[in-house]
């Protein structure tokens, strides 16, 4: 198991050990995370599970938010968000508040497939996470790194968000820091008990959809009870002798992912900088002008994947905060969980110490403008937990965090693992590159420390806007391997808290 912490990884894998499934372990883990990664990741963001059963076909399930506002009149749309000035990853800009706040999907995507997949009773995968937030946790360092810039701005003008995030003098909490919240431990108990649905159509429902109401958000109770758990069969691609499933469209992060890895493979296995560097700027080029700008992702997905498969190259055109966890078992099934919440919006249900989403508030995923989706419509998604299959038997499941770096840093990783034949923790460790397309529809090059990155982005011809050795913007790729003789490896990444556990 590879995990946001020690106690996300444990918590997976001490339900294994209780006669849980590989899908009830990365539940476990995930669950545990929204608790113990404030800021990053809530139980009321959005989330894939991508599970390949070892003895079926692969498939996702997709819980990534949607377009709320059933039933609301038109003038409520357009309003409600606070926007807020950042300096995470050179800058950005991101809307918070409760009309920031999608429809949310995550815990129905965990219920779907703990019903379909799992073993142990959904109580057990509830109470590591229940334990975190009612003993306490200490908080990790990507976390407090994220906290310390948007401390004020996002998770500081709600009350009881700044009551929990800030310190007694008002300041961020540093590193280390232990943090609890019995009021968040009460509801996942209250989860436990009355099942994930409740969410939806219960008590808990009621509590967001008023506070939604009292204070400008969209969501509604029609929103909440209309909402499904879809389950999708995984788009699949080929890399050398591996089988690469990743989650279909409507999402974008599995079909950039599958878009990229097909030209890898039909560029006659070419994975060099210059040659990262020319795909990324292919694909992403064509997800900003197609995808970005659609409101038919299920088809615009699909023509990407037929334009990649179907056509000459040369015909493609040129021009936050999420967390993940990655599950093999012994006996060949993997899982690939990734979760998100936005950057935050900082806005806190009453009593229940559940913060919300800001997935509306996200500008790379909602181009099309504030509100402008029709009510109910599953919102774009860079998150792209991946499982693979080699024809020697292997087994693997990887992903990140890290928003729109999400497919680049996989593309980077499996290039060296799946084509190289690097081993699993040196393919995680190795210096990235993204090539990041700006307002103004320029291109620039990010790039890791690292002087044959550096030496391609020069040939490249494009601006480059350097960072640290192994920085925490390339995001945190886990990833977990049962090898073809049935041995067991994890590997963690170093530019986020990460943690690995094998037992």
């Amino acid at each position: 198991m590879a995990a946001t912490s020690p106690l996300a990884a444990q918590a997976g894998i001490d339900l294994i050990h209780a006669g849980g499934s590989a899908v009830d372990a990365a539940i476990a883990a995930m669950l545990v995370a929204t608790v113990t990664e404030p800021g990053v990741v809530s139980p009321l963001g959005g989330a894939f599970v991508n599970i390949w059963p070892a003895d079926g076909s692969p498939v996702v399930v997709d819980g990534n938010v949607e377009m709320p506002g059933r039933g609301l009149p038109r003038e409520r749309f357009g309003a409600g968000v606070r926007e807020i000035h950042t300096t995470y990853g050179g800058g950005l800009t991101v809307y918070a508040g409760h009309g920031s706040v999608a429809t949310p999907g995550a815990m129905a995507a965990f219920g779907r497939a703990h019903e379909r997949h799992g073993a142990a009773p959904w109580a057990d995968l509830l109470a590591p996470a229940i334990s975190a937030a009612r003993d306490g946790f200490p908080l990790g360092a990507a976390a407090a790194s994220y906290l310390a810039l948007v401390h004020d701005s996002i998770f500081g003008w709600d009350e009881q968000t700044r009551a929990f995030h800030s310190a007694d003098e008002g300041t961020p909490h540093p590193a280390g820091t232990t943090l609890r919240s019995p009021e968040l431990a009460d509801t996942l108990a209250h989860v436990a008990r009355r099942g994930w649905a409740d969410l939806y159509t219960g008590d808990l429902a009621e509590q967001i959809v008023t506070d939604m109401a009292r204070r400008g958000g969209l969501v509604t109770s029609a929103d909440l009870s209309s909402y499904v758990a879809c389950e999708r069969t995984a788009l699949l691609s080929t890399l050398r002798g591996w089988c690469v499933a990743a989650n279909p469209p409507p999402s974008i992060g599995g079909p950039v992912l599958s878009a990229m890895l097909l030209m890898l493979a039909r560029g006659g296995g070419g994975h060099s900088p210059d040659d990262v560097i020319r795909i990324q700027r292919e694909v992403l080029g064509y997800r900003r002008d197609h995808l970005d700008l659609s409101s038919d992702l299920l088809e615009t997905g699909r023509d990407l994947i037929r334009t990649v498969t179907e056509q000459n190259l040369a015909a493609l055109p040129t021009s936050s905060s999420t967390a993940h966890v990655s599950v093999v078992d012994s006996d060949g099934t993997a899982c690939a969980i990734t979760a998100s919440a936005g950057y935050g919006s900082g806005a806190t249900v009453p009593g229940t110490g559940l913060v919300l989403n800001n997935c509306l508030g996200e500008p790379e995923l909602n181009r099309l403008g504030l509100h402008a989706l029709a009510p109910g419509t599953r919102l774009a998604s860079n998150m792209a937990p991946t499982t693979a299959r080699h024809r020697d038997g292997a087994r693997l499941a990887v992903g990140s965090p890290g928003a729109d770096r999400i497919t680049t840093a996989l593309m980077q990783v499996l290039a060296a693992f799946c084509l190289e034949g690097a081993d699993l923790q040196s393919a995680v460790d190795r210096p990235r590159l993204h090539v990041r397309f700006l307002e103004d529809g320029s291109a620039r090059i990010e790039h890791e420390d690292d002087d044959t990155l550096r030496e391609a982005v020069q040939r490249s011809g494009l601006p480059a806007h350097p960072h640290g050795h192994r920085d925490m913007f390339f995001g945190g790729v886990g990833a977990t391997l049962r090898d073809a003789d049935g041995g067991l490896s994890a590997a963690g990444d170093g530019r986020r808290a990460a943690a690995t556990v094998i037992g």
